[in-house]
Parts: structure tokens; C-alpha cells; sequence
């Protein structure tokens, strides 16, 4: 699910203008959803300026899906919420995850069965709700009044859509530093380097009890080495001048996912795609959203959360607490070859407001707390397996 937005902006800056673009971008336009803008203008091709905030929602639905991805749940969950955002000055891109089991509180949202129709605002409820509840634009406006940014583009990918993208792709290689064994997903791999692709890279994504403690926040740690990967992948000159990938993805995001109808044009991804481009790899850092973990869920770690959306709003460069040197109990990932990707701190009380000293904040960086977890696309990072999905 997450390998879909980075696919999206930077497939479409190099297969428009050598590839045949109206088969892609009638299915594209085809698969599409109507959510608003969100606030703002949306560009239009050779005219792009400014920040993008893009949010990425996987379904783990299994209605429709071509697959057999186990029991149906009866629900529709947004497994998968992930922020992205491009600088304005198109120098830095932040990929933020929000764990699924966050509580938040969720705004009034367009009923979309009932057009013209408000659902009811709902306070203290899981994250991964609010996709059932009130549609994907509710996952937007939920994630719009958390971090109180404007988001006009959001793209939906479901279970089949992280197979037909991952084949596209060509497969991604991920370093695996201990076995995983998970029964529930069926994903077993030894320890070394796997090219997933297909059912095996969705394997790899939905993995939760195979990686870390079990836990979806170490499962997000570990779904950061498949998409630092990927990024490193796509943004190869391997992929990028081969024109049958190029295709292939394009045509494969058309097919597999719906795009809000701000996003749903060749000319939009374009746009999109030329700002996040030449970013360097350096400059692409994935985070979690802080929380805090305790008997009662995972809630907002408010001060280190106010820190890391005040910095990304400003398009500060974000600095990554010091790696840490050997294992941590319940790590997700770890750096190849040696100390882990961030510290995984386990707070069980909310963070201190952030500092104002210049020691926190100087220039165009900001030093983010401990408590703020990720790691770039440019470090090479292992998932850290264990057997508590043997069942």
C-alpha cells in the first residue's frame, strides 16, 4: 500500500511524452472519487508552485480483490495511513505514518452515500475507522484536522492494487536481518536480501506478529525498509529510462487505485512529479507520528507530534534523533550491518512541550526528539524478524 504515492509522482515526470498516455489516463479518470480540494488551487502542468500534501489510504478490503487474502472481515479499514509531503521549495520530502490504532477525533464528514448530507463528528476513535465510516475523504478531513494541514490529493489502494504495483515495478529488494515467520500473512523469510514482489511484497507490508514485537508500530518501522527501497528503486536510472517499467507502473495506477478527482490527471502528476523528482534520497525522511502506548490504545504524544507537524509545515529539514548501536526490544528495523534505523522508545506519559532554544530549532533544521522515530531513504535498513506468528 505504501509503495503507490512515490510511484504516482514519479512515474508520470518520465513516461508522459515517450509513451502512449491516453489509455493510462482514461483509466485513470475512470477510477477516481470526488472529495473536494481541500483548501487551495490545484495546479495545472508547467505551472506548479509550492508545498503538496498527499495522502496515501490502503484498504484491506476484500471485496472485489481478484486474490484470496484470508477471511473477510465485514469491514473496511484504512490499514494504511501515510502524509506525504513536498517542500515548497521542492528540496525535501517527509513521508509520515499514522498507526492504525491511533485514537483521534474525527470532524464532520460528507456523507457520501448521502450526498449534500454531514455524518456526526465522533471523538476518541480508532484511525483505521474512519475509511468505513465516512469514505476515504473522511480519512482526509480526519488526518486534516490532526495535523491541521490542507490536503487536496489523496489516492486509495486496496490489496490487488499492491500486487499489480510491486509486479510493475519489477519487484523491490529488502534486507532482512532476522527470519520472519507469520503465519497469519503466510510471509517466511530468512535472513538476507529478497526481492518481493507480487503476493510476497503485500505479504511483507501487512506483516505484523513476523516483525518487531508484534506490535503495528514496529510493523511500520519494518514497512519503512520496503519503501526506502523502493524509493532508491524508482528513483534509479535502472527504472527511470526503462520505458516498459515506466509504462507498466502507470498504467498499473490507473487500474489498481482510485484518485481523488484533484489528482486523477496526467497533467496533475506531472506537475506533482517534477517537484518531488530531483529530491535527493537524503532528503526523503519517513516518520511515524508520535504516539504514546498504554493500557488504554495508542494516543498522540502531543509535544513531540507539535514539534514534527509545526517543522514539516515549515519545510524544515527534519534531523533524526542519533542512531542507536545494537538491538532494542521491539525494533522493527535496524541499519544494515550494524546499529538500528531510530531508536523505539515505548512512552508511557506525554512528552514535555518542545523547546524553543536553538539548540532544538536553528536555521533550516529542526532536531527532532527521540520519541520521533524513521529514518531517510538513503540508509540501507534491515527488517528485524521474529516466530510470534507461529501459530
Amino acid at each position: 500500500m505504501i509503495a503507490i504515492g512515490l510511484c504516482v509522482v514519479l512515474v508520470a515526470a518520465f513516461s508522459v511524452g515517450v509513451i502512449a498516455v491516453s489509455r493510462v489516463a482514461g483509466s485513470i479518470s475512470a477510477n477516481s472519487v470526488n472529495i473536494g480540494t481541500g483548501g487551495g488551487p490545484v495546479p495545472t502542468i508547467g505551472a506548479y508552485s509550492g508545498a503538496v500534501n498527499l495522502l496515501l489510504v490502503g484498504s484491506d478490503t476484500r471485496n472485489g480483490q481478484k486474490g484470496h487474502y484470508g477471511d473477510n472481515p465485514g469491514s473496511t479499514l484504512n490499514d494504511v495511513t501515510i502524509l506525504i509531503r513536498i517542500s515548497a521549495d521542492h528540496t525535501k520530502a517527509t513521508v509520515l505514518s499514522f498507526p492504525r490504532d491511533l485514537y483521534v477525533d474525527v470532524p464532520a464528514c460528507p456523507d457520501p452515500a448521502h450526498p449534500g448530507q454531514m455524518l456526526a463528528p465522533e471523538t476518541g476513535v480508532k484511525i483505521n475507522t474512519t475509511l468505513e465510516y465516512g469514505g476515504v475523504g473522511c480519512t482526509r478531513d480526519t488526518i486534516a484536522n490532526l495535523t491541521g494541514m490542507k490536503i487536496p490529493y489523496v489516492a486509495l489502494i486496496t490489496f490487488d492494487g499492491v500486487v499489480e504495483m510491486s509486479n510493475a515495478v519489477g519487484g523491490v529488494p529488502v534486507c532482512v536481518a532476522k527470519a520472519i515467520n507469520d503465519d497469519y500473512t503466510g510471509l517466511h523469510l530468512t535472513a538476507g536480501i529478497h526481492t518481493l514482489q507480487g503476493a510476497r511484497a503485500l505479504e511483507f507490508l501487512r506483516t505484523r506478529h513476523g516483525v518487531g514485537d508484534g506490535s503495528d508500530l514496529t510493523r511500520i518501522s519494518s514497512q519503512q525498509v520496503f519503501l526506502s527501497a523502493l524509493v532508491r528503486k524508482v528513483k534509479s536510472s535502472a527504472t527511470l529510462t526503462d520505458v516498459t517499467k515506466l509504462y507498466g507502473l502507470a498504467h498499473a495506477a490507473g487500474e489498481s487505485m482510485v484518485l481523488s478527482s484533484t489528482l486523477a490527471s496526467i497533467d496533475t502528476m506531472v506537475s506533482i512529479a517534477r517537484a518531488v523528482a530531483p529530491i535527493s534520497l537524503s532528503r526523503f525522511v519517513l516518520v511515524q507520528y508520535p504516539t504514546i502506548v498504554s493500557g488504554d490504545g495508542v494516543t498522540p504524544n502531543t509535544g513531540p507530534a507539535t514539534t514534527l507537524i509545526d517543522a514539516i509545515k515549515a519545510d524544515k529539514t527534519l534531523r533524526l534523533a542519533a542512531k542507536q548501536k545494537g538491538a532494542t526490544d521491539g525494533q522493527g528495523s535496524v541499519v544494515q550491518g550494524g546499529g538500528s534505523s531510530s531508536p523505539s522508545p515505548k512512552p508511557t506519559q506525554s512528552s514535555p512541550a518542545p523547546s524553543s532554544s536553538p539548540s532544538a530549532s536553528s536555521g533550516d533544521g529542526v532536531n527532532l526528539p527521540a520519541t520521533v522515530v524513521g529514518q531517510t531513504a538513503a540508509q540501507q535498513t534491515c527488517s528485524v524478524g521474529n516466530d510470534l506468528g507461529k501459530r
